[in-house]
């Protein structure tokens, strides 16, 4: 994405415009009405039936559209203590102009030193690589292997001022590039096939702006292409939950990671601190993690408005429904299949590391509901919670015992409550 989402984004550049709408289509409902349950209803959590490696939860810093996060910002986004997001990516531009490279080191440099992965994704290759096209600016053939020595350079800057990037990007949004570089899939691939051998970190591809998969299919389909991306990244702007799985990458994307690297949900035009509005950021989590299998859940700007972090540095609503996730759920556990949806307006997503689960639970009804919890193959286990709503932000909810393998909770009406089982 870029400051086109948002015009008020850009400060001290040409505005970029974007059909705002896109991110909005997206939007489930928001007002969900349901009556209270008769009976608790369960839960079946199944720590044996192993899904996807969970990655880490982040956003994206862009120092020249708006200004940089200050150092006590820094430790709000990627620390993990009370009031703080826990963060574990970072997402980074690639600038086309070498000047603005330094522009991002101080907050990457942070968060590496926080834990935290640190990815990278150009808008623009230098000018003097592009040329113009009926359909606006494309990347010259004859400059394919300079521009992967760009990247590289930019890989290079960042490792000597101590950021070494988990991954770099070789384009952002292709398929949305009205105001940048674009990119088909046939030149993608041949980028791939030709040129990102010699790109000396993990290469993200193709990052279109609304999961397209004519554009993610090819690479998929292409083995020398393949062979040559490490991450498959998307942005999910507009994109329907009933497209977010992808069996194509299922079938053929063995050992490649599967990033979500760029969203704002379900718009930029309301506050973050919307309630329960924000309730659909915690449903669209769930639904990327467990619908569409994501590793990873990266935001766009960490800080705005609409954004996980208030520009005044506290943690949003829409912030703690993140949070919720990021919080507990960190890089290396291991989703587990657990009831996804076991009543209506209800969504459940479990998690694992060692002898430790993880559940999350969003109810976006107007009532309470009840449900029995069963976690197969375990006995005893302390349980701690904390809970999002209304009147409640990141709040400790309490903390109770499980035994012979389960337990009863209540989700409080138009709420996310996390359950850590240790």
């Amino acid at each position: 994405m870029s400051a086109h989402r948002d015009q008020s984004d850009i400060e001290g550049s040409q505005p970029l415009r974007r059909r705002t709408l896109l991110a909005a289509g997206a939007a489930l409902p928001v007002l969900a009405v349901a009556t209270p349950a008769a009976a608790a209803t369960s839960v079946v959590v199944e720590p044996s039936n192993v899904q996807q490696t969970i990655l880490g939860f982040g956003g994206m810093n862009h120092t020249v559209w708006i200004s940089d996060l200050t150092a006590a910002q820094r430790e709000t986004a990627f620390g993990n203590g009370a009031g703080q997001l826990g963060f574990t990516v970072l997402r980074i531009p690639v600038h086309e102009d070498r000047a603005n490279w330094s522009r991002e080191v101080a907050t990457a440099r942070r968060a590496v030193e926080l834990g935290a992965k640190v990815i990278a994704s150009p808008w623009n290759p230098p000018a003097s690589m592009t040329e113009s096209f009926s359909g606006g600016k494309r990347l010259r053939y004859a400059s394919y292997g300079a521009y992967a020595q760009h990247l590289n350079d930019f890989s290079a800057f960042m490792a000597n001022n101590g950021v070494n990037l988990y991954g770099i990007s070789i384009q952002n949004e292709p398929d949305y590039a009205q105001e940048w570089t674009a990119w088909t899939s046939g030149e993608i691939v041949r980028f791939l096939r030709e040129n990102a051998g010699a790109i000396n970190t993990r290469v993200i591809a193709p990052e279109s702006f609304q999961y397209r998969k004519n554009l993610s299919d090819p690479i998929l389909n292409d083995p020398a292409a393949l062979a040559n991306v490490d991450i498959i990244g998307a942005h999910l702007y507009g994109t329907q939950p009933a497209d977010f799985p992808y069996p194509l990458f299922q079938q053929k994307g063995n050992g490649k990671e599967l990033w979500m690297t760029e969203v704002y949900h379900p718009n930029s035009s309301d506050s973050a601190d919307l309630w329960p509005q924000a309730l659909d950021v915690g449903e669209h989590i769930h639904r990327a993690l467990v619908n569409g299998r994501f590793q990873t859940y990266v935001w766009w700007y960490i800080r705005r408005s609409y954004g996980p972090m208030r520009e005044d540095g506290q943690v949003s609503k829409r912030g703690a429904n993140m949070a919720h996730y990021s919080k507990w759920v960190r890089p290396g556990y291991s989703r587990i299949t657990a009831t996804a949806n076991p009543q209506s307006n209800v969504y459940i997503s479990a998690f694992k590391s060692g002898s430790r689960i993880v559940i999350v639970a969003v109810n976006k009804n107007t009532s309470p509901v009840d449900h029995v919890f069963t976690v197969r193959d375990t006995g005893s286990a302390a349980i701690s919670t904390w809970l999002t709503s209304n009147t409640a932000t990141l709040a400790h909810y309490n903390d109770f015992t499980m035994s012979n393998g389960s337990f009863n909770a209540q989700l409080p009406a138009r709420s996310i409550r996390t359950f850590v089982l240790n």
